[in-house]
Formats: C-alpha cells, sequence, structure tokens
C-alpha cells in the first residue's frame, strides 16, 4: 500500500471514528480537528471558549501537531494551564494542498499514538 493511499484510507477511518463522536456523523472538517485536538491538549474540556480562546485552542494543535517534525517545541504551561511553544524551525512555504497533507499526516499520527486509530 502506497503512503498516500494509506494516508487517506486512515484519515477517513479517523474522520468517521470522530464524526460518530462529536458531529453526529456528519463529516468534520481539517479545522474542525484541529480545534479538538487543542481542547484535547489543554484539557478543559466542560467550558465555553471566546473566539480568540478558539483561534488559541487551535494554534496549540498545531504546535503539538508539528513538534514532531522539529517546527516547534514545547516550553511550558502558564498560570491558566495553557500549554506555550517556542518556534524552532520556520516552514517551508507550502502550497495549500501540500499544507492540507502535512496537516492531515500529522493529525493521523497524533491520533495513532494515542491508540484512537491503527
Amino acid at each position: 500500500m502506497s503512503r498516500d493511499s494509506q494516508l487517506k484510507d486512515r484519515w477517513e477511518e479517523l474522520n468517521k471514528k470522530l464524526s460518530s463522536k462529536f458531529s453526529d456523523g456528519d463529516p468534520m472538517d481539517l479545522d474542525g480537528i484541529i480545534y479538538l485536538i487543542g481542547v484535547q491538549e489543554l484539557g478543559q474540556y466542560h467550558r465555553m471558549y471566546k473566539k480568540e480562546e478558539k483561534v488559541n485552542l487551535m494554534h496549540i494543535a498545531i504546535c503539538k501537531l508539528l513538534e514532531p517534525y522539529g517546527y516547534y517545541e514545547f516550553e511550558f504551561f502558564d498560570e491558566e494551564g495553557w500549554p506555550h511553544y517556542i518556534v524552532k524551525e520556520t516552514l517551508p512555504p507550502l502550497k495549500a494542498g501540500e499544507q492540507s497533507v502535512l496537516m492531515k499526516e500529522a493529525i493521523v499520527n497524533y491520533f495513532i499514538e494515542r491508540a484512537f486509530i491503527l
């Protein structure tokens, strides 16, 4: 199985599982899954978030997802429990499709590491 088809299959499996848990079976988009990862990483599940906090949650998720690729490194948790990351390496310029593939690969790896999918 090629790397691309394996990623596609895993992405579909992941999206199906997440959609059944969080969106009544409607397929989730990339931003929705990134937001969920941000909430997971923050660990403050049962609260409402303001618009700015939602953006920050997505930033946390992106940092966490790209940390294994060497782009970010965890630095500390602040007094409110929010994780902070430093930029280790600037992301290269990517086309929209390349960016999407990178994020999907990082998300799939994130959920494989947590044994949510195989």
